[in-house]
């Protein structure tokens, strides 16, 4: 007990610390359940309907359940890959019921999530982490950010705002409102200034007071893509001068309500920024929750955290079998 008080960790921190996290789990499940709703509802009714019209679950049923997964935002590739192996049990007789399908679909999803959700975290050696944000404007790319700075705080954490983002009218003045929320201080410069000049800045202030995480606003869009991907470059070339192994972690924020429109603004995101995780925004405000699935698939990213609000407090980190599990329950 004493060595925690050392650690000066929170309240709420050192409870967890003492007695586990049971609690803030069932917490967090909860809040996933709540923010799928729509989804769940779209998913599971739909499925009931389809396989209440047949006296056995066969091939017919499942090309009647084609249409419910695309609708849930699975997309096209990921829907037939799971179709193809439901029809091979029914084909044998081995869906005798909609709630074995229902297993067996669940059972499909997280095998799905799983692999692409297996990628583990980098191991950072001493301080700062350095995760760069990126993502085209609208998606919630500042918002997110405050809401990061929100959760490492409340971990007890030391974190610094970098405004990188000096293109876009009003982005400085608004991850400044966020800084003020949680909180944490915003390094930036003018607007229209040089992104990686502010990061230089952020980066050597970090060092010097040994700030556990700088966070990294970036441009959404500038005159063509090509100067965006050119000066997402540029940053992390500044970033590794500084910090070798920088930046640890690369996140795109996607809008949810979006969906398979999303995927190829993704796309190039993936490949040219070399994006480690995704964070997935508004997925409180979609019936297409689905896009999860198809996301980890088609990108091979995992996800890290999803938006379920617009509070500091409602970005939750994703679990794949917590997602699952609420979009049956």
């Amino acid at each position: 007990m004493a060595a925690i008080i050392a650690m000066g960790l929170s309240i709420p921190v050192m409870i967890q610390t003492l007695f586990g996290s049971r609690e803030p789990t069932r917490g967090l499940f909860e809040r996933m359940k709540q923010a799928v709703t729509r989804t769940r509802e779209n998913l599971t009714e739909r499925i009931e309907e389809v396989v209440s019209f047949s006296k056995e679950i066969d091939r017919s049923t499942l090309d009647d359940l084609e249409a419910t997964l695309i609708g849930a935002d699975l997309g096209t590739a990921t829907t037939q890959e799971i179709l193809e192996k439901l029809r091979d049990k029914a084909d044998r007789k081995q869906i005798k019921n909609v709630e074995e399908l229902k297993r067996l679909l669940k059972e499909e999803l997280l095998l799905i999530l799983n692999k692409g959700n297996a990628t583990a975290l980098s191991t950072v050696n001493g301080s700062p982490e350095v995760i760069l944000v990126v993502g085209v404007n609208g998606t919630g790319k500042t918002t997110t950010i405050g809401k990061l700075a929100q959760t490492f705080r409340s971990q007890g954490r030391t974190v610094l705002l970098c405004a990188a983002d000096t293109f876009r009218a009003a982005a400085i003045e608004q991850l400044e409102i966020w800084g003020q929320r949680t909180g944490t201080e915003v390094i930036k410069t003018k607007a229209g200034g040089d992104p990686a000049a502010v990061l230089f800045d952020a980066l050597q202030a970090a060092s010097a007071r040994k700030t556990d995480y700088v966070i990294v606003d970036t441009a959404g869009r500038l005159h063509t893509k090509v100067n965006l991907m050119a000066e997402l470059e540029k940053m992390r070339r500044t970033a590794q001068r500084i910090i070798p192994g920088a930046p640890h972690e690369t996140l795109l924020v996607m809008d949810a309500t979006t969906g398979q429109n999303g995927l190829q603004q993704a796309r190039l995101f993936t490949q040219a920024a070399r994006v480690t995780g995704i964070v997935l925004t508004k997925l409180d405000g979609t019936a297409k929750g689905g896009v999860v699935v198809a996301i980890t698939r088609e990108l091979g990213v995992p996800v890290r955290y999803v938006g379920v609000g617009e509070k500091a407090e409602d970005l939750l980190p994703f679990n794949p079998q917590e997602f699952i599990d609420s979009l049956f329950a």
